[in-house]
């Protein structure tokens, strides 16, 4: 099939360095005819690669080579711009909204309380190297955090917490998913609508066993590389 002849050539490129990580392709119509193929088998060859994160798609800027994923180890607790400068990476937050909100059935349920409990609702773009990767919505227990807003959140909630109310992660559950960007989060990454993406669901819990707060957080697929160590712990008979 012609597509997978043109994904074979791509991939030949990107793997010998002839196409570098972050670099711009040519527009479709040119790499079409380049390969004398129609479009659509050409994005045939594109929509492959896009799944198996070697390149991505910027909504109206067109396609680029993936660079090497964000090593993510759930046993950290390093916030994301420690994560990414200790792996060599430039990384910088950036607030989407900030608000008071009421609990609803589904945060309710998140962070086990009544619905409407007060919380505070974030959301924030996370970038490597200026490139928009992950989406993150925050919902928070106001009555652990007074006057959060008056802090410098923004970089890291993690930091906030240590300096100015003495609370700490010591314990957090995860659950991955797959998931599609749509809407205003498609938007804030760059991504087409129904772009492949990867939903890291997190519920933290303090020094003191509180469930203090959750996040979600809508992971361009090719950025993140979710790998960790696990150690073989024998039960007794």
């Amino acid at each position: 099939m012609q597509y997978l002849k043109i994904k074979e050539i791509l991939v030949e490129q990107i793997e010998t360095g002839l196409l570098q990580a972050r670099q711009k392709l040519p527009s479709e119509r040119k790499m079409a005819e380049a390969f004398s193929t129609t479009r659509v088998t050409l994005r045939e060859a594109l929509g492959s690669l896009e799944a198996e994160a070697r390149l991505y798609r910027e909504d109206r800027r067109g396609w680029f080579v993936c660079p090497k994923p964000l090593r993510y180890d759930p046993r950290l607790t390093l916030n994301f711009v420690e994560m990414a400068k200790q792996q060599g990476r430039e990384a910088v937050s950036e607030l989407i909204f900030a608000k008071q909100t009421l609990a609803t059935k589904k945060t309710s349920k998140l962070l086990q309380v009544t619905m409407l409990t007060e919380l505070y609702h974030l959301a924030r773009v996370r970038y490597l190297e200026q490139r928009p990767v992950v989406y993150v919505v925050n919902y928070i227990k106001a009555e652990y955090f007074k006057n959060l807003f008056d802090h410098d959140y923004v970089q890291s909630l993690t930091t906030t917490y240590q300096q100015h109310y003495s609370v700490s992660y010591q314990r957090t559950h995860y659950r991955v998913s797959t998931t599609s960007l749509f809407g205003d989060i498609a938007q804030a990454l760059r991504a087409t609508s129904g772009s492949p993406a990867m939903l890291v669901e997190r519920t933290n819990y303090d020094q003191q066993g509180r469930l203090i707060d959750c996040d979600l957080e809508y992971w361009r697929h090719d950025a993140i590389c979710i790998e960790s160590v696990a150690e073989l712990i024998e039960v007794p008979n």
